[in-house]
């Protein structure tokens, strides 16, 4: 069991990462925005973030860049997650210190196995 954080805008997805994270015994918690991320992220120190690229505020890129700048947050994993999906986007999301890059809509079985892999 892990501790993840969702920062996700769209109900829909968050919803069924609710419905997922939930039936796999995780313990979650869901942010709508980018705005105050690296803060939330800071006091409860997820085991993994579950990282939108497109979010209101903030975007996920400066999140995750914010967060590798914070020597504290070195073990906090982050998965961003992009309807695009392209190989720029993931070259830019892994270069900033993004752990794995996800294109949404997802497969549950591969996100299932990339979050194996993070966490393992």
């Amino acid at each position: 069991m892990a501790d993840i954080l969702v920062i996700e805008d769209e109900d829909n997805i968050a919803t069924a990462l609710d419905f997922l994270l939930t039936r796999d015994g995780h313990r979650h918690d869901r942010i709508a925005t980018g705005k105050g991320a690296v803060d939330r992220i800071r006091e409860t120190r997820p085991d993994l973030v579950l990282l939108d690229v497109m979010l209101p505020e903030v975007s996920g890129y400066q999140i995750v860049q914010d967060v590798r700048a914070d020597p504290d947050l070195a073990g906090v994993r982050v998965l961003m997650m992009t309807a695009r999906g392209s190989v720029v986007e993931r070259r830019k999301g892994l270069a900033l210190g993004a752990d794995g890059f996800i294109a949404k809509p997802f497969e549950l079985a591969e996100l299932r196995a990339e979050m194996a892999r993070l966490l393992g």
